[in-house]
């Protein structure tokens, strides 16, 4: 898994509550390989209309925004089914870091199995940096996560995230990663229980 230390880049406003994995991702793509990019379809039914056209207003078809590699959304980002497809989109698109006040807890598990920072800021702070992004669209964005900050303009907004997802991303461990960091612990416990309990190694055979 890539390692998310601090991360400068644009990052998009979409303020939108209760913004579910269907909509990130609709049902109906879910048959495509991984391969096939999905995340060309990434909101695909908000980003475009039944003609397949781009719909201007919507932001991440804006110029400034179409590029970001930061999402500020709203409340309960990623609720909704557990498709962790959804996730893919995201990751596909170029996004490394939602920021919202609250997520769909299974979306937030899947997002660290795949590299992607669920960042967890106040209402207030939310709504403050989605100000600042509309009122200055090509304003970059710094997330860093060792400091647990975010800063936009001059101002600084503290995050929170749970304390192993955010080890895993510093460090870029995946499960086997995490379970290969106890590996001196596992080797002490194995050779104490041979001394503890010899009967319960099996013997060789010939």
């Amino acid at each position: 898994m890539e390692k998310l230390v601090s991360l400068t880049a644009s990052a998009c406003p979409l303020n939108v509550a209760n913004l579910n994995t269907d909509q990130l991702l609709p049902a109906r793509f879910l048959k495509w390989p991984r391969s096939a990019g999905i995340g060309k379809v990434l909101l695909h039914d908000l980003r475009f209309d039944a003609e397949q056209r781009e719909r201007p207003d919507f932001p991440l078809n804006r110029p400034a925004w179409r590029d970001a590699k930061i999402v500020v959304g709203g409340r309960n980002f990623g609720c909704g089914s557990s498709r962790e497809a959804a996730v893919y989109a995201l990751y596909d698109y170029g996004v490394r870091c939602v920021i919202a006040p609250s997520f769909g807890d299974i979306f937030s598990g899947n997002a660290i199995q795949n590299g992607l920072l669920t960042a967890i800021v106040s209402d207030d702070d939310a709504a403050a940096l989605m100000a600042a992004l509309e009122a200055k669209p090509d304003q970059p964005v710094t997330v860093d996560l060792e400091q647990q900050i975010i800063l936009c303009g001059n101002t600084t907004y503290p995050f929170t995230v749970d304390p192993v997802r955010r080890m895993r991303l510093l460090n870029g461990w995946d499960d086997i990663d995490i379970t290969d960091s106890y590996r001196d612990r596992i080797a002490a416990f194995k050779a104490d229980d041979r001394t503890r309990r010899p009967w319960a190694t099996p013997r060789a055979t010939s």
